[in-house]
């Protein structure tokens, strides 16, 4: 009779964690398109442009750092707009970036820091928080 109480309570505390991990916020991550950009910055957001190419090593160095940021709860109001850069020189040249694995934080309209080719898990989250400022 123990034994099947004791499993009853770890079956409902390991139900309660679940719960509460399946309601921690992530940051909103979307491709980029300046309407959507132009919203965030109008209304205030934290964003994060992150110019990426498939091919790029750096860039592939770059995304369990960005994963880990993106999933963490501090990060929750954090926009991410993903700009594919073979595919969106438009939005490239408009960043002013001139290559992949660049990421660039924003405050509302204001840019807040940017770096290009960075793979140093803290200090890419230095500059994702300076969104948040």
């Amino acid at each position: 009779m123990r034994r099947s109480r004791f499993l009853s309570a770890i079956l409902l505390a390991s139900g309660l964690l679940l719960s509460a991990v399946g309601h921690a916020q992530a940051a909103t991550e979307a491709a980029f398109t300046q309407a959507a950009f132009a919203a965030s910055q109008q209304a205030g957001k934290p964003v994060l442009v992150e110019i990426t190419a498939s091919w790029c090593p750096t860039c592939a160095q770059q995304r369990p750092i960005l994963s880990a940021i993106k999933a963490d709860p501090e990060f929750a109001d954090l926009v991410v707009y993903t700009v594919d850069f073979d595919t969106q020189k438009d939005v490239v040249r408009a960043m002013g970036a001139q290559m992949q694995s660049t990421l660039i934080a924003f405050h509302g309209k204001a840019e807040k820091s940017r770096s290009t080719g960075d793979t140093n898990a803290k200090s890419i989250r230095a500059l994702v928080a300076t969104a948040n400022q």
